[in-house]
Parts: structure tokens; sequence; C-alpha cells
């Protein structure tokens, strides 16, 4: 089954928030608007809308109070692209040109602060105290992530350890609280929403081991950009962290630095691909999955259940 099949039942709420989404980063300064549509427009999973919307579901779900949090989420899952693409110096996104590469990183660094300007607006609709400590101390997390990946960059002595932090604080934590503040927005009692964030954060880390196993697995066409991009850029995730246990691939990694070219790192790529470490990069992300199916049967049956269990399958096993 497709995964926009799996909640089709939210269709009509996803519509209102997406228009949400559109109407809140509208501006009358021509060039901010054109850029800030240029992301939205890019499409997107929009994985955290629907956590939220699905948490929410527990609860007294209202889609006007709701969709500001769903938004206002979203917004900063945008806004922390656009800097992502201008620290990796990327010129694809979805397949479309990024918005440091069609306009330049000035112009984009602008864009993101404009989209997380935004989305912090959105929130002062949210009324809820708890809701807002929540995601002040997200936005710290995201902020810490962004500076640890620009320290990493082609730093091949880092370890497990400081990768797990790093895709928590850049992925995991933003869809934790997205299943945690739906909850809250919607009144659920705070054992179901702790479970839920727990929940959301194991789904999170197995989200994204999985993109960055799919880096070197999927094609340019699959992934919107080239394969083998994060280790271009000289981002060192879980893949490229076990096949540098082999010494031999451990120093044909090190020659990878910000002046390689694709051609040079495909070679890598085949390498990484024939050991061993696709196959343990998808068993990690399997044990955080498992953790988060056992987190989800503490939450109360029903169709919301069902789907986060669903969604969840699909995105540890997804191909692209």
């Amino acid at each position: 089954m497709k995964l926009k099949m799996m909640y089709s039942f939210l269709n009509n709420d996803l519509q209102i928030i997406e228009n949400e989404l559109e109407a809140t980063i509208q501006t009358e300064r021509a060039l901010l608007q054109e850029a800030s549509l240029h992301l939205l427009q890019a499409g997107g999973k929009r994985i955290r809308p629907v956590f939220v919307l699905l948490a929410a579901k527990l609860g007294a779900y209202d889609i006007h109070k709701v969709k500001n949090v769903a938004v206002a989420l979203e917004l900063m899952h945008m806004a922390s692209l656009v800097h992502d693409d201008v620290i990796d110096d990327a010129e694809l996104r979805r397949g479309k040109s990024t918005i440091k590469a069609k306009w330049d990183n000035r112009i984009a660094m602008y864009t993101g602060d404009y989209i997380f300007a935004r989305s912090l607006e959105m929130m002062t609709k949210v009324e809820d105290i708890e809701a807002h400590r929540i995601l002040s101390n997200t936005l710290v997390e995201l902020c810490k992530g962004e500076i640890e990946q620009i320290r990493d960059k082609y730093n091949y002595d880092q370890n497990l350890r400081t990768y797990l932090r790093r895709i928590k604080r850049k992925t995991a934590i933003l869809i934790a609280v997205s299943c945690q503040l739906g909850a809250i927005t919607s009144g659920v009692p705070a054992s179901v929403h702790q479970s839920l964030y727990w929940f959301g954060y194991y789904v999170g880390m197995s989200f994204q081991i999985t993109d960055d196993i799919l880096d070197f697995t999927s094609t340019e066409e699959q992934l919107g950009k080239p394969a083998g991009s994060d280790l271009l850029q000289g981002n060192i995730t879980l893949p490229v962290l076990y096949a540098m246990e082999s010494p031999a691939l451990n120093e044909k990694i090190r020659t990878i630095h910000e002046h390689s070219n694709s051609a040079e790192i495909k070679e890598i790529i085949e390498l990484i691909k024939r050991s061993d470490a696709i196959d343990r990069s998808f068993a990690l992300s399997d044990r955080y999955l498992e953790r988060a199916f056992k987190e989800l049967e503490k939450l109360p049956n029903g169709l919301a259940k069902r789907t986060f269990n669903n969604v969840a399958k699909y995105i540890g096993k997804r191909k692209y």
C-alpha cells in the first residue's frame, strides 16, 4: 500500500494544513514569497503533520486547533531544510533546485529565517504553556544539530554515539514532538503523550538511518539528488561508519574531501554497498522500529493506532 493511502481518511484535514502553509508564508516581498513557495511546492511526505493529526485523534480532535501545531512544525522542518542546503552546498532537493542554488546563500538564509519566524508566529495561537516549553527545547536541539553537522563535516574520526546524537537533533526530535504536541493539543493524558513522544523519537531515528542508507542504495531519480551526496558533502552517516571498520575501506573513504567530485565517489559507493555496512545499518533501524512498536502497544486501540503502526512500518522499509 502506498504511504498516502494509509492515512487517506485525513485527506480533507491535510488539505486544510496545506492551504494554511501557503497562507502563512505569504508576504508582500516578492523574492521572499517566491523562494518560500519554491520549497513548499516541491512537496514532501508531510510526515510531521500526519503524525500531529493522528496523535490528536486520540483526544478531543479539533482540526482548527491542531492545525496550528501541524503548520508550525512543518514550517520549522522546512526552514531547517533551507539551512541544511546552505551548509551542504546542495544543488538539488526532491528533484528541484534548492533555494541556495536558484538564488544564493544569502537569500536562502533569509528565507529559512523567515519561515522559522512564521513557524513561531503560528505557535502563538496555541495556548498551552507546556506546548511552548516543548517547542522551545526542540528549537534549541535543532540548532545544536545544525552546528554539529557543520563541525563534523569530513570528520572521519567521529563515533557512533556522535552520529546518533546528531540525527536525534536533526530529525528524530521533531517527529517526536509532532506526536507529543498533537496529543497535548487534543487534551490526552500525560502518560499517552509521553508514549507518543518516544514512539515518534524511535520512528524518527529509524527514518533518518533509512534515509542515510538510501543515499547509497537508491538512484538519483528516486532520491531527487545524486546518490552518495551525503558523503560527497562530508556528512559521515551510519553506513560509512560501519564500512570504515574495514581498514581497506577506511583508507579509501578518507580520500573524499570537499573538492572531490561524483566520479571519485562512485567506486566507494559500490564498495560500501558490497560490504556488510548496509545490512548492519538496516538492523539498527529495525531495532529502533521495534522500540517504537513497543511504545505503540501502550496506546488505545483504534484507527489512529493502526495507522501509526502502518506508517512506521513503511518508513523503516521504504526504498526511496
